[in-house]
């Protein structure tokens, strides 16, 4: 939505991108507000894997934006030349948690995550786009209190998002909160590994009914070099019911920070090598006098056999 340029703010002797809503779509009272919706959500955020808003104004009574300025592609545009290898999927997803995490952590939960709305720099960094349809939610506890005030609630019954990455609470015009990004968050997981959309049918309709009722091509029958962690970790962002996904971006950052750690990646190397492989399961240790921590079980095996067997808190895990 609007047109983008690149500019020069001659004051701080940086380049910029201006943001501009078309008058066509300025004169729609909808899209101004999710235009001003998109500024208010971002700026309220200061994180490295989110688009940095600089400034709202209006000029000529055409609405603008000015934001850091960005040169890359985005994810679509990645995934159009096919399949993104899995250690490359690993760091983006790590990178795109994080930026949720902050989201959240505000109490601001996206609704149209997809491929557009990541954009990728040439240093490697992935920014997160495009907050029009953000919603604000109540902040987790212990985040810092905003002042931020994001529209109003949303009717019953009204359909947000993108058709293909929609939750299935957002297909039914539910009331959504962040695990609605997780879910859209698994469906461009998937579509980067496979080079294919998670949800898609030759219709809309038909598209909403296979996020509600039927599971995604298992990725292993589509490409081979996929870890087992990495895959149970997108097939649990895409369970239909909220309560089955990750409870949280956080707890989702820990499980993609796992993978991206030396123990499974280089298990693939390993594997190849000697005929060995790493297995970690992830588990929340609750007991007495714990505190609660997340916590993973790594199996060495070898044909089969468990070799050895070990168990840390994620965070001091020293690979």
């Amino acid at each position: 939505m609007g047109e983008v340029y690149r500019a020069r703010d001659l004051r701080l002797r940086r380049d910029v991108a201006v943001k501009v809503l078309p008058a066509v779509v300025s004169s729609d009272p909808e899209r101004l507000r999710r235009f001003e919706q998109e500024a208010t959500a971002a700026a309220a955020l200061n994180h490295p894997n989110i688009l940095a808003v600089h400034q709202l104004g209006m000029y000529a009574e055409t609405p603008y934006l000015v934001s850091e300025l960005l040169e890359g592609e985005t994810l679509r545009e990645q995934i159009r030349r096919g399949p993104v290898a899995p250690r490359r999927v690993i760091d983006y997803g790590v990178q795109v948690a994080r930026g949720l995490s902050a989201a959240h952590e505000k109490g601001i939960v996206h609704r149209d995550l997809k491929p557009e709305n990541l954009f990728l720099t040439k240093d490697g960094q992935v920014k997160i786009l495009d907050f029009g349809l953000a919603k604000l939610t109540q902040p987790q506890p212990g985040s810092e209190p905003s002042a931020l005030t994001i529209g109003g609630e949303t009717e019953p019954g009204l359909v947000m998002g993108t058709v293909g990455y929609m939750s299935p609470e957002q297909v039914r015009g539910q009331a959504t909160d962040s695990r609605a990004d997780i879910f859209a968050f698994g469906a461009i997981l998937y579509e980067m590994l496979t080079g294919k959309r998670a949800f898609q049918k030759p219709t809309s309709p038909e598209t909403m009914s296979a996020i509600l009722n039927e599971d995604p091509p298992e990725i292993s029958q589509i490409v081979s070099n996929v870890l087992p962690a990495l895959k149970r970790t997108v097939h649990r962002c895409l369970e239909k019911t909220p309560e089955r996904r990750f409870q949280s971006t956080t707890d989702l950052t820990f499980a993609l920070e796992a993978l991206s750690d030396s123990g499974a990646i280089h298990s693939e190397v390993l594997g190849k090598r000697f005929g060995l492989s790493w297995n970690w399961i992830f588990c929340f240790d609750d007991s007495p006098g714990t505190g609660g921590s997340w916590r993973n079980l790594c199996l060495l095996t070898c044909d089969r056999k468990p070799l050895a067997r070990s168990t840390a808190p994620l965070e001091q895990r020293g690979e």
